[in-house]
């Protein structure tokens, strides 16, 4: 009996933490949305990499292992660093990818488009960033679409109530939170991403974020 009382409790207690857990998700819905998830048919043409990464030859079918170290790679061969930086962007990809959409979401249970930023920036940059689209979209200066460098961050305003953030890798790809395919690469030039473009911005010069990529395994 007293065994049963326990587990009762037990289970009353967490049931509510579930619950109190999802209040305050909704609480920190803050604003950022992909794609609605009825454009997933107008992103049956874009390319979901996965774990295929592209080379620094602008081969993006080359498959990258597990086990690389692409920031160490790229300092020894001496990159500049847009290519520095793209690989660094790269592995935080590798890490993160498939992780599923979840508005409000910071974690690999579930993120949400300017989370991931912010997540990426800190841990790879050590660049703190605004937890929302609209305070990233405040950030740095401007850019314009012909001028973007790995690193930059672009915008979109899609049909919804909010806008969406992602990171420009370069060779017109950038990794985002999409809300039908989770953590993923798209295309800038994808019909539904080209049609909602909005800005990009440069929070930091490409150097200083090569620098800080270089200098994030350090206390």
């Amino acid at each position: 009996m007293r065994l049963w009382i326990e587990v009762t409790a037990g289970m009353d207690i967490t049931s509510s933490c579930r619950a109190l857990g999802v209040v305050l998700s909704l609480a920190l819905v803050t604003g950022c949305v992909s794609a609605p998830r009825d454009s997933a048919s107008r992103d049956a043409d874009e390319a979901y990499f996965a774990r295929q990464m592209p080379g620094l030859s602008g081969d993006w079918g080359a498959a990258m292992s597990p086990v690389d170290n692409p920031i160490l790679q790229a300092r020894s061969l001496g990159n500049p660093p847009p290519a520095l930086i793209q690989q660094a962007l790269l592995a935080q990809h590798e890490r993160w990818v498939g992780t599923p959409y979840r508005i409000g979401g910071t974690s690999f249970q579930g993120v949400d488009c300017s989370a991931l930023v912010q997540n990426v920036f800190e841990e790879t940059f050590r660049v703190s960033l605004p937890r929302t689209t609209g305070e990233q979209a405040h950030q740095g200066e401007p850019v314009s679409r012909g001028e973007l460098v790995p690193g930059d961050l672009v915008f979109f305003r899609p049909p919804g109530q909010y806008d969406h953030v992602g990171i420009y890798l370069g060779g017109g790809r950038f990794m985002h939170a999409s809300s039908s395919r989770g953590v993923m690469i798209s295309r800038l030039e994808n019909r539904y991403w080209q049609r909602h473009y909005w800005q990009a911005r440069r929070t930091l010069e490409p150097t200083n974020l090569a620098q800080r990529a270089l200098g994030g395994g350090q206390g």
